[in-house]
């Protein structure tokens, strides 16, 4: 596979068109590149169809096998007539090679975000959820990752501070706060107890949930993980706690339908939110000699950024080492 500085510079509008016809399918050399900084996604136009979505995956960030089994929890999802856009299966296969690039092709299936604040969406969402963490828990993922202290908190943190991409005036308090954080995770997790862990969504925010007539519908797998059920609902929430609680009991109004969330998660939630603070910059320091990130964020890697980081991680702290606020019926 590729392993340059520039993954995506050979994936050319020929390339892509040519992958495309190397399993068959012809299109008319329309092609949309649409809003993806992980992986390169687009919409094609075909000769006598309608347009298809292709998406090619980031080289050297999941194995084959780590897609396969996506793909494969996302069709399970649709054969329980859960909705959701599924790899087409073409010829036999969902995970296609051109060039070094693996690819997908999925139906083209639009929306909108949903609107939380209107009558029955939460309820409606709920339901989803809970049927998609029914399927998601009669088997564990064997080859995609863990939501987890040490992969999202601990390694991501270490790779920014051996990386020099925090200034080194800060760096140290950037490191004291990353470190209390990791205690006060510790100590959440302790307090949740046992908690089970299944396939999820785990990038569940309203981007990746698209609405139409016929009700919500969920898209973009691409970073499905074994976590805990909650971690597909804190970013559904907004608002002062009050609010996040009133919200969390419409939603479980429609979710513990199928499936039931352990109370004790609740003591994830700030948590989660930590770790994905933490695994965000990670990500884009990662990604960062991909010319589409300076672009994206100009505002990473500055004295400003890496100061509302360490502020940011100080009120976590605060608000993990505090009872959690939420109140579940």
């Amino acid at each position: 596979m590729i392993d340059t500085p520039t993954p995506f510079a050979g994936l050319t509008p020929e390339t892509i068109l040519d992958a495309l016809d190397s399993i068959g399918i012809n299109s008319d050399g329309r092609i949309l590149a649409l809003n993806s900084y992980e992986n390169r996604v687009y919409q094609v136009q075909l000769n006598e169809d309608a347009p298809v979505i292709i998406k090619f995956y980031r080289p050297q960030r999941w194995s084959k096998l780590q897609i396969l089994e996506e793909h494969s929890f996302i069709q399970s999802l649709a054969d329980n007539e859960i909705p959701v856009v599924a790899a087409t299966n073409i010829n036999g296969h969902t995970l296609h090679e051109f060039n070094d690039f693996r690819f997908a092709v999925f139906r083209k299936q639009g929306g909108r975000a949903p609107e939380l604040d209107s009558p029955g969406v939460l309820e409606w969402l709920g339901r989803l959820i809970g049927r998609i963490h029914l399927q998601g828990a009669t088997k564990a993922f064997e080859h995609r990752e863990t939501i987890d202290i040490e992969s999202y908190a601990v390694k991501s943190g270490q790779y920014l501070l051996q990386r020099d991409f925090i200034p080194s005036d800060i760096s140290a308090s950037y490191e004291a706060a990353l470190n209390m954080c990791i205690d006060a995770m510790r100590a959440c997790f302790k307090e949740a107890g046992t908690v089970q862990y299944i396939r999820t969504h785990a990038d569940c925010h309203l981007g990746n949930i698209l609405w139409t007539t016929n009700g919500p519908h969920f898209v973009d797998f691409d970073d499905c993980r074994m976590a805990p059920a909650i971690q597909d609902i804190w970013m559904l929430l907004s608002g002062n706690s009050n609010e996040i609680s009133h919200q969390l009991d419409i939603f479980l109004d429609g979710y513990e339908d199928f499936f039931q969330l352990n109370p004790q998660e609740i003591y994830l939630v700030e948590a989660l939110r930590t770790m994905r603070l933490i695994h965000f910059s990670a990500w884009i320091a990662k990604r960062w000699h991909d010319p589409a990130f300076p672009i994206a964020f100009p505002w990473f890697n500055t004295q400003q950024y890496w100061q509302s980081r360490i502020l940011e991680l100080r009120e976590q702290i605060a608000l993990m080492q505090e009872p959690p606020n939420l109140i579940l019926r």
